[in-house]
């Protein structure tokens, strides 16, 4: 058993596997995020094949029931950050630069704030700056300055397109 191990070693070191690198990309794997961003909103369940399951619509309420009574809660998250400025005509360039990104992407939330002296608009409610990426690259041919902040976002839509 030993000379296995050794020799799956020797082999590990001679294709240019590290035992740091493969115990970081262990440490990587660990910290990924639980859930598949891909089966937001889809039922896993039509996805098997052969596969037949019998569950009561009591549950499926429930779980309906629990997605709505937190729909308000906030928790820590990304966004994209399209407008920032302070200059005399900041009120009025936010409010265009707001209804340019809405016309872009109706189905994307934009939040529009003002702390003192900036005014801000922030897209987006992302839980990984991965989502918020993606985003990011698809706007940035509109709004070049744009860039990832994080805040206290709202929970994600179910089905959310991003």
């Amino acid at each position: 058993m030993r000379r296995f191990f050794v020799l799956i070693f020797t082999l590990a070191l001679c294709l240019g596997f590290s035992p740091r690198a493969v115990a970081q990309e262990a440490v990587d794997k660990s910290l990924a995020p639980a859930v598949d961003s891909a089966l937001v909103g889809k039922s896993i369940f039509n996805l098997l094949p052969n596969v037949t399951v019998h569950q009561s619509q009591a549950i499926l309420a429930s779980m309906n029931r629990q997605i709505a009574s937190n729909s308000s809660r906030k928790i820590s998250g990304y966004r994209v950050r399209i407008f920032n400025d302070n200059k005399q005509n900041s009120r009025g360039a936010s409010e265009a630069a707001m209804g340019r990104f809405k016309g872009m992407f109706p189905d994307v939330a934009a939040y529009r704030t003002y702390s003192n002296p900036f005014f801000k608009v922030t897209v987006g409610d992302f839980r990984t700056k991965s989502e918020a990426t993606r985003l990011l690259q698809q706007v940035k041919g509109s709004f070049p300055s744009a860039f990832i902040v994080k805040e206290t976002i709202n929970y994600p839509p179910v089905g959310s397109i991003f």
